[in-house]
């Protein structure tokens, strides 16, 4: 546990860890105040801090609407004079151990290197697309009802509730969508000048029907030209809406501000609709990124709060090293309304670690295909595509943002 006269130094360690470049003073400010301390860890080697972990309390959504309590692991270094001395591995054993004395069934993470974090348990159980939108050549062909939509230029830090309630409506909807907890909403709107680089600051569009907000978009313009012409770039920062025609007339409008030949978003989910809509997806420069690592704390617990997409009966044999209360076989039962996972002594029907689990629990990583990969191994035929159809989800889970 950190201390609060210690948290300066603290996060320092953290800086430092991730290059050393300072942060603007309100970037500082907000994860000051967002640092829960009774869930941080610090290594120390004498006075010299030389290690540092941290978790949030969060609820995730998971197939199924529900919104389990995890874990958000964050603010992850090790000092470059302590390397290669099990730091790591000996924070990440006592967050895992206070994870589950907490009760939360998950632990979750962005990772800055993809390769560390398979080790303890996880897997990348949520991708994003970024892309470069050339809308100089790029059309988006929109459905009915999206002319209905009003659009119109408004304050961003005047209108944050009503963003967040539309937020707040979307998240059951998708599973891998944090619950912002009070305090979270800032991260949006986030905006030191050291960061803009030429660009404005966060601008913010609100869609409207019949006087109720159902969309919002925050971005930045940064203008640029050559001899041919005015080329600014659109940033996108986040954009949600509550139907497909708030949503096009969103991106409709982002395509069309003046002045600009390019709209540039990054960290979108895989399957959202704009794919689908525009007249050329080569000119969008699409590039898919591992997202949101799951790691199973509570196996039995986890499986057991979200729902499945067709039934499911399956017994699994897992293998778990770093939290060996999660091996063994366990039987799921599942379908759409709910299910059950419990210990048993049956015949296995699939063998496969617990990062694999963590992997497809959210929906957007198929069972089949990492069977495919030889991460899966099939005992009973059939099982791999009966549990591959159930663990999947009719939209790609998607996380909005990081932590």
């Amino acid at each position: 546990m950190v201390r609060r006269d210690e948290w300066d130094i603290w996060y320092d360690t953290l800086i430092r860890g991730f290059g050393g470049v300072p942060e603007a003073a309100e970037e500082r400010e907000l994860w000051n105040s967002l640092t829960e301390l009774d869930r941080s860890l610090g290594a120390w080697d004498g006075d010299a801090c030389v290690g540092t972990a941290g978790a949030f309390s969060f609820r995730l959504t998971v197939p199924g609407g529900a919104a389990v309590p995890a874990a958000g692991v964050t603010m992850v270094s090790v000092a470059a004079t302590h390397r290669r001395r099990g730091v790591l591995t000996s924070m990440m054993r006592r967050q895992l151990d206070d994870v589950r004395a907490w009760g939360w069934p998950l632990a979750v993470l962005t990772a800055s290197e993809p390769e560390i974090y398979g080790r303890f348990g996880y897997g990348v159980g949520t991708f994003h697309v970024n892309c470069e939108i050339d809308t100089s050549r790029v059309r988006l062909s929109v459905p009915p009802g999206t002319d209905d939509v009003r659009l119109r230029y408004a304050v961003a830090a005047d209108v944050l509730n009503v963003c967040e309630a539309v937020y707040a409506r979307e998240v059951p909807g998708r599973p891998g969508m944090l619950v912002r907890a009070p305090g979270w909403e800032r991260l949006r709107l986030l905006d030191p000048e050291s960061d803009r680089e030429g660009a404005s600051p966060l601008q913010c569009v609100l869609a409207e029907r019949d006087g109720e907000v159902v969309g919002y978009a925050r971005f930045r313009v940064k203008p640029d030209w050559d001899a041919a012409g005015p080329k600014g770039v659109v940033q996108l920062r986040d954009t949600e809406a509550l139907d497909p025609a708030a949503q096009a007339a969103l991106w409709r409008f982002l395509f069309d501000i003046d002045l600009t030949s390019t709209v540039q978003a990054y960290g979108r989910p895989v399957d959202e609709a704009w794919q689908y809509q525009v007249s050329d997806i080569r000119r969008c420069a699409l590039r898919v990124r591992d997202s949101l690592h799951v790691r199973l704390v509570d196996l039995g617990a986890a499986l057991a709060a979200r729902t499945y997409q067709a039934p499911v009966d399956v017994v699994l044999e897992v293998e778990d090293a770093f939290c060996p209360w999660n091996a063994g076989r366990w039987r799921l039962s599942g379908d759409p309304k709910g299910a059950s996972c419990e210990r048993t002594t049956d015949v296995a029907d699939l063998s496969l670690s617990v990062r694999e689990l963590g992997a497809a629990y959210l929906g957007g990583v198929s069972l089949e295909a990492l069977g495919a990969a030889g991460r899966v191994r099939e005992v009973r035929q059939g099982a791999l595509a009966e549990a591959s159809v159930g663990f999947a989800s009719a939209v790609a889970p998607w996380l909005p943002h990081g932590f």
